[in-house]
């Protein structure tokens, strides 16, 4: 299996695999802490119903490394403005802060149809929102 670079920084390397899947494998400082941040916002995000995050497909705390499902490109020409509204929903919607809440964490999936947020190392969960509703189990 072919993994391609897409980013490879002092804080992490992430790759996409032959099948579109994320490996993103922290490092540096706080890397542990990071590691089981993002992995827990993106289960509460899961559990809350949030559409436009990754899926978090395997965990690896042992070597500070996980797959996700892909969000497509990073949206260069998306403005502040319209940033600042989709981490604003996100908080408002799902109950999950992102403290990195920055153009650069936005992608666009073409699969999905919308903007995407990513990069959850530094983000924040908070309590539910009031009317929160979970997301439907499919019927047996």
């Amino acid at each position: 299996m072919s993994i391609d670079p897409l980013k490879d920084g002092i804080r992490s390397q992430v790759r996409i695999d032959f099948y579109g899947n994320v490996h993103k494998h922290l490092r540096g400082t706080d890397a542990d802490t990071r590691y089981a941040t993002e992995v827990a916002v993106l289960k509460v995000l899961k559990e809350r119903g949030c559409p436009y995050v990754p899926q978090l497909l395997e965990e690896h705390p042992d070597d500070l490394y996980f797959v996700s499902t892909n969000c497509g490109k990073p949206a260069t020409q998306i403005s502040k403005g319209k940033a600042d509204r989709l981490f604003s929903k996100l908080e408002q919607e799902f109950g999950v802060r992102h403290l990195d809440a920055e153009p650069r964490n936005i992608t666009y999936s073409d699969k999905l149809g919308c903007f995407c947020i990513i990069d959850f190392e530094l983000a924040e969960i908070l309590p539910p929102p009031a009317g929160l509703q979970p997301p439907q189990q499919p019927s047996p």
